[in-house]
């Protein structure tokens, strides 16, 4: 089976993730992207653009399933993956699910919940009488960049998000007050499957920065599902961000893809399950796996990440490593490298490595990652 996986910079997720689920698979594996030079044997292609994608694609040779987990990527490959009459996403829905704005209209159009939001493209005036607190996001941004919760001057703050992102429309909407969860999905285009989500710790306003994610393995999902439906998402594997505000659930952001940040890792420790493959399996035309997607013994897991608290240079660090302390298993992953100058963003960029730990209960989760936290600290001078 000839597995085609667009790309655009290299990830974790697919080189320790999605790579080796392919080759369990038996799966011959093409990378196209349009940086060849960082992916091994990887064929250069124009891969945000859908026709330059199918070309290439036909040139090389029929496939057996064509698939990206960027989130840039997400309408492209669907559009290929119908030309060639394979299982694949909605490219309407991938497009509703990146634009914040059109995912706010289809949720407002469609009756499922009611949030202020207002859209500005390059040049619009920013509109008066916007009621405050409001939060300024590009449309299509990643990685918290450019996101902030605004209490005055939205001018002075979308003149700022400007100078950074010339050409970029952006977004205001009405700020969700509440505890931040995820939902994660998976769908075979018949059926969605809810895995579990996460409790997200944010780091402090104005920014929004996620410094910790905790497992919830039973998560209230009835009003996220509905969402989902009216944006179209059922197929392969989606993570989805909501609010639980005074007035119920409302979505903050649909990223039609598995979730990042070390979190999909943690998700198949959890759970217990070959998540990679999962997802591939819907991808080939495969049903969604009978078993349950229910662990056969209690655990917890937190995904927690280490954020830059100061501009410089970093003199030291914890290496890769994976630590067993009784029944609790740890992994660290060092996202940045002695000698590297931190510059502070405020945005998910200022993460300096990730730790993520499975064992029975958060107690004692919680009591190895502090103490590894701890013995290793990060230097930053």
């Amino acid at each position: 089976m000839r597995l085609y996986l667009t790309a655009l910079k290299p990830t974790d997720s697919v080189t320790d993730g999605f790579l080796p689920a392919a080759r369990a698979l038996g799966c011959e594996v093409t990378i196209l992207t349009d940086r060849p030079e960082r992916h091994p044997d990887a064929v250069a292609c124009d891969v945000r653009d859908p026709r330059a994608l199918i070309d290439t694609i036909e040139r090389l040779g029929r496939p057996g399933a064509i698939f990206s987990n960027s989130d840039h990527l997400q309408a492209e490959t669907a559009l290929a993956a119908a030309y060639f009459g394979l299982p694949g996403k909605d490219w309407r829905a991938c497009v509703a699910a990146k634009n914040k704005f059109l995912m706010r209209r289809k949720l407002v159009e469609t009756g499922v919940e009611q949030v202020r939001s207002v859209r500005l493209a390059p040049g619009d005036p920013v509109p008066d009488g916007l009621p405050y607190p409001v939060v300024l996001k590009p449309r299509e941004g990643v990685a918290s960049e450019d996101v902030m919760l605004v209490e005055r001057d939205l001018a002075g703050a979308v003149a700022t998000v400007r100078r950074r992102r010339p050409g970029e429309a952006l977004v205001v909407e009405e700020y969700l007050e509440g505890p931040l969860r995820t939902l994660e999905t998976l769908g075979d285009g018949d059926e969605v499957r809810v895995l579990g989500g996460f409790e997200t710790t944010l780091g402090a306003l104005p920014y929004f920065v996620e410094e910790r994610l905790d497992w919830v393995p039973q998560p209230d999902d009835e009003h996220v599902l509905t969402a989902l439906r009216a944006l179209g998402v059922g197929f392969g594997a989606c993570h989805t961000e909501y609010v639980l505000t005074a007035d119920g659930p409302r979505v903050i952001e649909v990223n039609y893809r598995v979730i990042g940040d070390h979190c999909d890792f943690l998700m198949g420790d959890v759970l217990g399950v070959p998540l990679f493959e999962w997802i591939l399996r819907v991808h080939l035309g495969e049903r969604l796996p009978t078993m349950p997607a229910v662990p056969s013994v209690a655990r917890h897991g937190c995904a927690v990440s280490v954020v830059a608290d100061r501009a410089g240079t970093i003199k030291a660090t914890p290496e890769f490593e994976f630590v067993e302390r009784g029944d609790v298993r740890l992994w660290h992953r060092p996202l940045r490298h002695v000698g590297d100058v931190v510059s502070l963003t405020h945005t998910n960029r200022d993460y300096l490595g990730v730790i993520r730990a499975v064992g029975p209960d958060r107690v004692r989760v919680d009591a190895v990652v502090e103490e590894y936290r701890a013995a290793r600290p990060w230097v930053i001078e």
